[in-house]
């Protein structure tokens, strides 16, 4: 049952029309919200990509849903202050123009919701102060974290502890995270919000007698973070140990190329190692539900929600224990890692292959059914919500 109190996210990632998979996550969790509540998402996108006029915008609307994308013009001046300062203007002139967009639709704003800080926060902050409408946020960026060292610069930091601070509760998606945001006094009571997993699409399928053990990696090819270099180097020990194996590498990126070309340069291919490219929504769950085991190898992390989805197929994950990832790998679902340590990769392998089924699918799958659904998030975020309107 929907009521009419109206939630807006503002969202600093999302997917768009130059990139289907960023911020699915929020994507995700605005269709839990939209179960309950009236749900208007605002992003701004700033583009190089050449625009009819300086502003585009997009809506689109299903059952309790609206999604209101504004794409701006990127300013090409070539007085790089003066063109910083147009794009920033471009930037909180689209999300003004979604808000209007957006309450022109659904009428009075209950609440705001900030995916991602800061830039966005700041306008939460005005609207609570103007029209005293409450906000709330949560952060999913992973600057925080030594290992990123990206969140510097002290205006920066100074409006973020204000929003924060102001915020009527902020979430994360691991107690790491938060972690790493208190070392910058952000002070909140931090909750840890459930990535949406959809548990009718991702789930366990009957699978057939095969000869080979299938590792599945998923990715974005980016291998500063995901270290897929470091899988190819543990696979060609692996190779030259076992021949019983296949390793399935699902994605695209930045690296793609060049992690064609290491493969073909330490001599892997077919049958071993296959690359698929982008997989999304069935065609991922299915080669999910195919496969025996989920691996990453990263160099650091937020907390991946392939690694959920992998539960949800009943598949174990050997990961690196790097960000939250920790937090929700054991014994009963999967191997923990050292970052960078391709020996423990190899014997985690090895491990695997020989050990896969002393663990219980169907124990892995019923945590995530139980905590990570589109309900369960649903009612997570809607009690989130009725304690920030009282």
């Amino acid at each position: 049952m929907t009521d009419s109190k109206h939630i807006v996210f503002l969202a600093r990632w999302y997917p768009h029309r130059y990139d289907p998979m960023l911020g699915l996550f929020i994507q995700r969790h605005a269709q839990a919200v939209a179960l309950k509540k009236i749900v208007s998402v605002i992003y701004a996108h700033g583009t190089e990509n050449t625009l009819s006029k300086i502003y585009e915008i997009d809506v689109k609307s299903n059952d309790n849903l609206n999604e209101i994308i504004v794409y701006y013009k990127l300013s090409t001046f070539f007085i790089r202050p003066i063109s910083k300062f147009i794009n920033l203007f471009r930037f909180y002139n689209s999300v003004n123009k979604g808000l209007k967009i957006a309450e022109q639709k659904e009428g009075k704003i209950s609440l705001i919701h900030v995916h991602v800080l800061t830039r966005l926060a700041l306008v939460a902050l005005w609207l609570r102060l103007t029209k005293g409408i409450p906000y709330g946020i949560t952060e999913h960026w992973s600057r925080y974290l030594k290992v990123r060292n990206e969140f510097h610069g002290w205006g920066r930091i100074f409006l973020t502890r204000i929003a924060v601070k102001q915020a009527s509760f902020v979430t994360t998606v691991t107690e790491n995270l938060a972690s790493a945001m208190r070392s910058f006094k952000l002070h909140a009571n931090f909750i840890i919000l459930p990535n949406v997993v959809d548990v009718n699409m991702f789930q366990p399928i009957h699978k057939s007698k095969k000869n080979n053990f299938r590792f599945i990696h998923i990715s974005c090819f980016e291998d500063r973070s995901k270290n897929i270099s470091g899988i190819l180097r543990t696979i060609v020990k692996l190779k030259a140990i076992r021949t019983d194996f296949e390793f399935v590498m699902v994605g695209e990126g930045q690296d793609e190329k060049e992690m064609h070309d290491l493969a073909k340069k330490s001599g892997l291919g077919l049958p071993e190692l296959k690359f698929t490219g982008l997989q999304q929504s069935k065609e991922l769950a299915t080669s999910l539900a195919e496969s025996d085991a989920l691996v990453l190898f990263s160099n650091y992390e937020n907390l991946p929600v392939v690694i959920p989805e992998a539960f949800a197929c009943g598949l174990p994950v050997i990961s690196t224990s790097v960000g939250g990832i920790a937090e929700i790998i054991n014994s009963e679902n999967g191997i923990l890692i050292k970052a960078g340590d391709e020996s423990q990769l190899l014997d985690a392998l090895i491990w695997m292959m020989d050990n896969h089924n002393s663990f219980n699918s169907k124990k892995i799958r019923e945590v995530v059914v139980n905590k990570n659904s589109l309900e369960a998030v649903s009612h997570f975020l809607t009690s989130l919500y009725e304690k920030a309107l009282k």
